[in-house]
């Protein structure tokens, strides 16, 4: 048999320079788009020679709305349309009157053949692949594991019936938690019970089977662990890793700030445990106080995976926007590819939080709040030691490749910092360094800090 031909890449419809509106930073941007009989519209920085090989921008025309406007510039169209259940408006400016006449009218006949060609069945395959994925992705066959190691090869069918159930810790949108103890170990964990109905219908599929993903592989002191995950009918369940010392948030909240060195302690934990993930190409991309819990110990554990992206070493790139506002680094905010810098500014502004007690940037309006990430330097108190401004100004650095921890040595460019000279990074990471925190400290504060720690899986408290 003969080898199957590969079908020839959609053809360009149109091509030209526009202006694009910023989505966050609400500034415009020039672009050289292509439109494809696809739908396909892609915009680049400058007119590429040869290929559409990494686009800076990659939109569907899909079914959409255009929409002409002389706000806020003349010859302004906005393209309107709908991903997944929520609606994304994108907004453009023409050279001329006849030129946005001519992007408005390809634009529109090549959303209404696809219209027409489709009938109507993209959405629906696009949801029945879905459930297909979550149905094949999650597995109930788990380490059977009585003594608390996660290397043992012995598989065993896991079900709620393998747990008691103590009390509901919380409840959410998709789903609750709830606080076990497994039959046969006795050992206490938190399960989390999400609606596969509610993670479709709210487009998480991705970000759940991500975390998933992510959580099977990863195995550090400093992160929180998954022991099992397996499914019901209609239910997903992740047995994890129980953390009763509450989210620092909660902690820094009761004392305002942190000592230098109990923020040198937490910082250094942190950053070992990004810089197992960065070996893994794995970056995290929500790093926030909310997300850094305690352990029993007073050890930090990081959690909430749903937002890691993979597959990005040294070098490589993502675009998607995502995170939380007060810790999106500039090259987010700006829509410009990103790599494993952006975890390094959230580190930076966590830091910043202990040792400061506020965040580095702030505005209740968002677009204030991004123009001062994208524009501002950071300021720092007189309280703030000459090695902490110098590590928190390269951390918090605009430009990803000239930031610390930006370059090729990662995670080694933070450690080899003078901040952090007085720290045995291997005695650290086997917990065999003094603990400043321990849990006799925080122990008092257990019980009204559970409330804030349900946040970290995504609930909130039972009443």
């Amino acid at each position: 048999m003969g080898e199957a031909v590969a079908a020839p890449p959609p053809a360009i419809v149109k091509e030209g320079w526009l202006n694009k509106r910023g989505e966050h930073i609400k500034n415009w941007r020039q672009r050289y788009f292509f439109l494809l009989e696809d739908g396909t519209l892609l915009g680049f920085k400058t007119k590429p020679e040869q290929g559409l090989d990494d686009p800076l921008n990659n939109f569907t025309v899909k079914r959409c709305q255009i929409l002409k406007t002389e706000r806020p510039r003349p010859n302004t169209f906005i393209i309107r349309g709908l991903h997944w259940t929520t609606v994304i408006e994108r907004t453009f400016n023409a050279q001329s009157a006849n030129d946005r006449e001519a992007w408005m009218e390809a634009i529109k006949q090549v959303s209404e053949r696809i219209s027409e060609s489709s009938s109507g069945h993209c959405v629906q395959i696009q949801e029945a692949e879905s459930v297909e994925q979550i149905q094949l992705k999650y597995s109930s066959e788990d380490d059977d594991d009585s003594t608390g190691s996660r290397s043992s090869k012995k598989k065993r069918k896991i079900t709620l019936d393998n747990f008691e159930f103590l009390k509901v810790l919380g409840k959410g949108t998709f789903g609750k938690v709830i606080l076990c103890r497994e039959k046969s170990s006795n050992h206490f964990y938190a399960i989390k019970i999400l609606r596969k109905d509610v993670i479709i219908k709210r487009d998480e599929v991705a970000h759940t089977l991500t975390e998933n993903r992510v959580l099977q592989v990863v195995d550090h002191p400093f992160l929180t662990y998954l022991k099992y995950s397996f499914q019901t009918n209609d239910r997903l369940c992740f047995v994890m890793e129980y953390v009763n010392g509450g989210e620092l948030f909660f902690h820094l909240n009761q004392e305002r700030i942190f000592p230098e060195e109990r923020a040198r302690f937490y910082g250094a934990e942190i950053c070992l445990a990004l810089g197992y993930l960065h070996e893994r190409n794995i970056i995290y991309r929500d790093l926030k106080l909310e997300n850094l819990l305690l352990d029993a110990d007073g050890h930090i554990k990081i959690a909430d995976f749903g937002l890691c992206k993979e597959d990005i070493s040294y070098g490589s790139t993502t675009r998607t926007f995502c995170g939380t506002p007060e810790y999106l680094a500039p090259e987010v905010l700006e829509e410009n590819d990103y790599g494993r810098g952006v975890d390094w500014w959230g580190y930076g502004v966590c830091l910043y939080e202990m040792m400061v007690g506020r965040l580095p940037f702030y505005d209740k309006d968002h677009d204030k709040l991004f123009q001062l990430i994208v524009c501002e330097d950071v300021r720092f108190p007189r309280t703030i030691s000459q090695e902490a401004r110098d590590l928190l100004k390269g951390l918090l650095h605009k430009d990803p490749n000239k930031r610390l921890g930006g370059g090729p040595g990662d995670v080694r460019e933070v450690q080899s910092h003078p901040f952090y000279v007085t720290i045995n990074w291997k005695l650290l990471e086997e917990k065999k360094t003094f603990n400043h925190f321990s849990y006799q400290d925080i122990s008092s504060t257990l019980g009204s800090s559970l409330a804030s720690s349900l946040n970290s899986l995504g609930v909130a408290e039972e009443g």
